[in-house]
Parts: C-alpha cells; structure tokens; sequence
C-alpha cells in the first residue's frame, strides 16, 4: 500500500445524524426505502449500488406534507446522504393523483392559524426540508407522479431534475388561499421559466400541464402512465399532444376546453395506471448520472444548484417571520376557507369572496370586522 508505513486510522466513522424514527409506513408519513440500482440495459440489480427512494406517503390528501412528514424528508435526505452505497435519492409520492398539493390545510387551519409563534417554527422546519433537498450529497430526482401544487411545487422545485407522470399538473395556489409562494417558488421559478412565465405561474394558480412544463423547459421529461384495455399507452386525453399550432397559437401542452376536456376527463378515468415508462426513464437517468465520477457529478450539481440556492438564501430567514404575521390575517381567512370547505360546513366556494375583501380593505374595516363580511357562509 503506498505509504503504508504512515500512522492512519482505518475504524469507519458514523455520519448519521439519526436513526429511522422519523420514517413510518402507515399514513400520513415519510418512506424510507432503499432500492437496488438497475442495469436499465438489462433490467437486473447492481450489485452493491443502491437508490434512496423518499415517498410521501399521504394519498387521502393528495401527498401534503404534515409537520412529522416534513421531518421525515429532512431525515431521509441525510441518511440517502451519508450512506455510502446510495447513489441517487429519488423523492416521489404514493398514488397517481398527487406528488404533493403542499402542507396540510386542515393542520394550518385548525392548529397554526391565529398562532404566529408556533408556525414560524413549523416554517423553520418546512425551510429546513428545502435546505436539505437543496444540499444533498447526491443527485435528486423528483419522480413527480401527479399533481405537483402549492409547497409540492416548491419541494419538487428544489430537487435536481423531474421526470414527471404525463397526467402530473404543475401550479402555486397560495394567494388564491391566503399565503404566498415564497417558499421557493418565487426563487426556483425564475430560474425554470421565463421571468413572464415565472410572474403568471406564481400569481395566476394556474394548473400547467406536465407536456407544458416540458415544453417551456422546467421538467427534464413527462412520460405515459396510463394504458388502455388493449394494453396501449395513451398520453392524457385532457392535454393537446397531437398538434403544435392551431391558427398561429402554440397549442402543445395546453388543456383541451369545453366538452373535448370533459370528455378526456372521462377517458382518464378509464384508463389503468402502468409506471413502466416512468420508472425506466428514472432509472436510465440514474445510470447515465453514475457514469461519471462523483466528485466531479457533485461539485457540478452544486455549482447549478447555487443559482437556485442564491435568492432562496437571500430570502428563507424573513419570510419564516412574514408568513407567520400572516397566519392572523389572510392566511387565517384562506387556510380556514378551504378547510372548512372540504368538511363540508360551508356550501359554494372554498375560498372568500375576493372582491368583496378588496371592497372592504377600501372602506378601511379592521380585522376582525370584516371577517364575516368575506367569509363563505355556514350551511
């Protein structure tokens, strides 16, 4: 052994920082799973090499993120981190419905609207899950397997790369809701979209479509998911993918309208779910990563990830105290809307009446005053 007559400690040193208590397996929880690598040339395992797969296990609504959820990611992000044999983390969502819609409603509503102290921490944790996707130590794939809404945007945002589920749709919805999207999105979408773009997505909550994101270049790739009776596989049928331009519009990606999109809305529902294409095209992505070497990977992945990491740095410390201020006044009317809404206590919309706010905000009537003046009415 070359200078093998120096003094060197050769005992293995732990680098974990915890064990699997933030991990679980019954919903709403964080997965934990280590996965073989795949030869996608011959579909066998590799030996020795493994994939850390991080699952939002939370499909009853829609993949959102409780606060021991968010734990869970932080912790799994490590441990995919600093076990040695992990050579890619992929951070994905139980179901075909949803990545992640964001962080619990009926958990901001009912425990953390009307107490700033408390949701500045969850926030502290909630930055820590993007501080920790944002620094791991080895490439990140968002397997983004359907609606990727809200803080699910911004999750997903921060990971290196997306392969997406042709079904997935992209989009913010915290000014509709009472909050913003300065959790990352307003960082992350600058960089993945035009500055045009990146206004309307945040402002707009807008629902994107997965071939649109590809289109406009901030997902690395949207696949099939759905197969017919015969086995075939059928791109979503609410999505125009047969045709580029239509009278001098872009048309590629957009949503079908009117009664073409009801009736695509009713073939989907027909359709059976097959992650082949998807998981494939995950897996030859991981492949190609890992045939580099990984310092080299790494130092590159980190010097991308430095754009996004430059305004999310600048910005996460006084947006904790910004989006906790809110949470007593239109976080409060927001969050406690759509909650109350989706129990069914309210009839109509799951939002307050917005242009009533405004005419209230005019007529200067303080808070709490104008709440019931803007909030959707008991049943």
């Amino acid at each position: 052994m070359l200078m093998d007559w120096w003094p060197r400690d050769n005992e293995e040193k732990d680098h974990h920082l915890w064990g699997d208590e933030f991990f679980g397996t019954e919903p709403p929880c964080t997965m934990y799973e280590k996965k073989p690598m795949i030869d996608p040339k011959t579909g066998e395992p590799v030996e020795g090499l493994y994939t850390a797969w991080i699952t939002l296990n939370n499909p009853a609504q829609y993949g959102s993120y409780t606060t021991e959820m968010i734990k869970g990611v932080i912790a799994g992000m490590h441990k995919g981190s600093m076990d040695r044999d992990i050579v890619a983390i992929v951070f994905t969502s139980v179901g075909d419905r949803a990545f992640c819609t964001g962080g619990n409603t009926k958990e901001y509503a009912e425990y953390y609207t009307l107490r700033p102290m408390e949701y500045m921490q969850y926030m502290d944790l909630f930055s820590g899950m993007i501080d920790a996707i944002l620094k791991a130590r080895k490439p990140v794939i968002c397997r983004c397997n359907g609606m990727r809404i809200a803080g699910g945007q911004e999750i997903g945002q921060a990971c290196d790369f997306t392969v997406a589920a042709d079904t997935a749709t992209f989009a913010q919805a915290g000014t509709r809701h009472g909050s913003t999207p300065t959790g990352g999105s307003t960082n992350f979408l600058t960089w993945n979209l035009t500055m045009e773009h990146a206004m309307w997505q945040a402002t707009s909550n807008e629902q994107w479509s997965a071939y649109k994101m590809e289109r406009l270049g901030a997902i690395t790739k949207a696949l099939p998911i759905k197969k017919n009776a015969k086995g075939e596989w059928v791109r979503d049928p609410r999505v125009i993918t047969d045709n580029y331009v239509e009278n001098g519009e872009i048309v590629y990606g957009e949503f079908k309208k009117g009664a073409e999109y009801k009736e695509g809305q009713a073939m989907l529902k027909e359709l059976q779910t097959d992650w082949t294409l998807l998981d494939n095209y995950v897996n030859e992505m991981i492949w190609t990563l890992n045939q580099t070497t990984y310092l080299c990977l790494m130092t590159t992945i980190e010097s991308v990830r430095m754009r996004k990491k430059f305004f999310w740095d600048a910005e996460k410390q006084y947006q904790l105290y910004w989006l906790a201020a809110n949470m007593n006044t239109e976080a409060f009317l927001g969050f406690n809307a759509f909650n109350v809404s989706s129990q069914k206590l309210i009839e109509g919309r799951r939002e307050i009446d917005f242009l009533e706010y405004r005419r209230q905000l005019a007529k200067l009537t303080p808070y709490p005053d104008l709440v019931p003046e803007v909030f959707p009415k008991k049943k």
